[in-house]
């Protein structure tokens, strides 16, 4: 990766209007900041949430809050507790997400 013309700057998080994204069941709202090519996310998945696709996009994902389930298309699943984080190449593997009770998570792709 390569981080080019973007300024030193911050988020507020708290101001940045959220968007709603309903899963399979239940609601994702997201934060973004888009800067050139790449997209900075604070997503908050409610509980009983289950994407609605297999997603293909690569990130890095950090758990801040909660819980959250990811199954692979081949099958595999990981949990991620708050302080953890995965990463995945665009089109490596397609994964969707789930939590049962909700998680917060800092997403960069």
């Amino acid at each position: 990766m390569n981080i080019s013309d973007i300024a030193f700057g911050t988020t507020d998080w708290q101001r940045i209007e959220a968007t709603t994204h309903p899963g399979e069941t239940g609601t994702a709202y997201w934060r973004t900041q888009q800067f050139g090519a790449l997209r900075v996310r604070m997503v908050e998945y409610g509980p009983g949430y289950l994407a609605d696709h297999w997603c293909v996009k690569g990130h890095i994902l950090l758990c801040i809050e909660g819980e959250l389930h990811t199954e692979l298309e081949d099958g595999r699943t990981f949990t991620l507790t708050a302080g953890m984080s995965y990463q995945v190449a665009d089109y490596a593997e397609p994964h969707r997400s789930s939590t049962r009770s909700g998680a917060r998570l800092f997403i960069v792709d």
